[in-house]
């Protein structure tokens, strides 16, 4: 990538930050959406004078972010739930099992008597899982499992007693043990909320419980026919209901007609009060966005009187900066990585390394793969709109006849750039797009398709080991271009680019149901062995 591009890109991320207050200030400008990646099924607490927000990330390993903030505007990832949910052949990618759609969903976050809380369901699995830890800076925390799926679940802890809120469409309660680690003995469950039938395409789900004043609330998602994905809430006087209906915050936001709902809400230290709801936004996933919260006769009434905003003030000075992606050199003493950085499913420990090649990721050969989808050790991170560049130089010495490595556009729809080594040990630049034969959310089923979908769009022979590759994406257009594609670039200098003649129409497939990210792949289709460096990963958001 040339210098000048670098610069201009650089001079446009400052003038894009999403928090324009001055350091210093008594109060933080926010800018919606906060991240512009892929950070659903938000649920957050206050610990004193510190935020900690969780998020689903479904199949990838590590497991359920754990994000701090000081001003709620600006998150970076501390930690991480757990580091795999199961050592089997869903997790490790064998035998044609896989868990992308599934896995962690939709977790509820809670702190009482200095135990952090997290509760989710599994989706492959069909249970919950309850995890607890003294220190939310420590990743892999303690855990139990109840076998039973809670489907986006939320706990409410009252008077030492621990109950469960979860459902779609009816929204149930049961109580858990107090420490979470099973139903109680005895405990018997309960409807408490049955949402309309009539001219919902989407009934309550996404429940989050609170004990406010003299009310119980909980708030949830539905979808009016004909209208916008809608926060509405529900709140009784007793626990156990009867609860009345209010709709909190419904319509159109930034351009788009998907709607902001699904959250939990807060209050600051300073007694303001604030919510967390997501946006479905296309391939980049769903996105985070703060709104404003006032009560309105004992109602948490969002944004401007219902309706998303996009710009408003924060009363907490501004603090910290935005870190759910970066840049990485690979410059580590110890075998680790960066916590932005996730697998696609569990890694192979054996088969990567940070410290073999001194400011390189090598990616290892394992078990063998025919495609990224079924490779080992993917390892991946956000993109970020409203558009970006993932750049990487890699070194292809290594590799053996019949590896693939590279970097990709990472969904169900995808697409690949990268070295192939041939029988003979000849190398191969080859580009891939891959739409997969079957219909996925917002676009028409594919005609023809080829195999798995692969369709190769570029293959030159390669005279040298190192290669810079490029992907470009963009989410939200300029005049003139399309939303939600990818295009591929290589470079054979690292100065003089040249752009794949294939462009990749990404799309938010509920298969995968995540939001794109890049990912840097190596696997074997022969033999087991070989390995692909990487010296750099640069991310530019435009």
């Amino acid at each position: 990538m040339k210098t000048a591009r670098l610069y201009a890109l650089f001079l446009l991320v400052l003038l894009t930050l999403p928090c324009a207050g001055k350091s210093g200030a008594k109060t933080t400008e926010c800018i919606n959406p906060l991240t512009y990646t892929d950070i659903p099924d938000n649920d957050w607490i206050r610990v004193g004078d510190d935020y900690y927000m969780v998020s689903t990330t479904m199949y990838f390993c590590p497991g359920a972010p754990i994000m701090h903030s000081r001003d709620l505007v600006h998150w970076e990832i501390i930690s991480y739930v757990y580091d795999v949910l199961n050592d089997d052949d869903v997790y490790n990618l064998r035998n044609g099992r896989n868990a992308y759609g599934k896995g962690q969903w939709a977790t509820s976050l809670r702190y009482v008597n200095g135990t952090f809380y997290a509760l989710f369901i599994a989706n492959d699995q069909g249970k919950t899982y309850v995890y607890r830890t003294d220190d939310i800076y420590r990743s892999n925390w303690e855990r139990s499992v109840i076998d039973r799926p809670f489907h986006d679940a939320s706990m409410l802890f009252e008077d030492g007693h621990l109950y469960v809120v979860w459902g779609n469409g009816q929204l149930s309660i049961i109580e858990l043990e107090p420490d979470g680690s099973a139903i109680k003995a005895g405990a018997e469950e309960k409807v408490l909320i049955d949402s309309p039938r009539q001219g919902f395409n989407l009934r309550a789900e996404g429940a989050h419980i609170y004990h406010i004043g003299d009310y119980y609330y909980i708030l949830e998602i539905d979808w009016p026919s004909g209208g916008v994905r809608t926060e509405t809430c529900w709140r009784s006087k007793e626990l156990m209901g009867p609860y009345e209906r209010k709709v909190i915050l419904s319509g159109a936001f930034d351009g788009r007609g998907d709607g902001v709902a699904q959250g939990g809400i807060i209050e600051t230290q300073n007694g303001d009060w604030y919510a967390m709801m997501f946006q479905d936004h296309g391939a980049v996933g769903r996105i985070p966005t703060l709104q404003p919260l006032k009560w309105v006769d004992g109602w948490p009434i969002l944004g401007d009187d219902t309706k998303p905003v996009k710009q408003f003030t924060v009363n907490l000075p501004e603090s910290g900066s935005n870190r759910t992606w970066a840049n990485d050199e690979f410059k580590y003493r110890k075998n680790e990585l960066d916590l932005v950085w996730q697998w696609n499913h569990k890694p192979d420990d054996s088969a990567w390394s940070v410290t073999e090649r001194k400011g390189w990721l090598r990616l290892k050969t394992g078990q063998i793969a025919t495609d990224i989808t079924n490779a080992r050790n993917t390892l991946t991170q956000r993109t970020v709109g409203p558009k970006c560049h993932s750049e990487v130089l890699m070194d292809a010495s290594g590799m053996k006849p019949g590896d693939k490595a590279g970097i990709c556009a990472f969904q169900s729809n995808y697409c690949t750039i990268g070295v192939e080594v041939a029988e003979d040990g000849s190398k191969n630049l080859v580009a891939v797009t891959r739409i997969p034969p079957r219909r996925r959310f917002g676009q028409q089923q594919s005609a023809e398709p080829q195999g798995n979908g692969e369709k190769e769009v570029l293959r030159i022979p390669l005279n040298q080991d190192k290669v810079w590759l490029d992907i470009r994406y963009v989410f939200t257009p300029d005049e003139g271009e399309r939303a939600d594609q990818a295009f591929m670039s290589y470079s054979l200098d690292g100065k003089n680019w040249n752009q794949v003649d294939a462009v990749l129409q990404m799309s938010f497939s509920l298969d995968f149901f995540t939001g794109y990210r890049t990912g840097l792949y190596s696997f074997a289709t022969k033999q087991a062995g070989g390995y692909a460096d990487f010296d750099y990963f640069h991310q530019t958001q435009e």
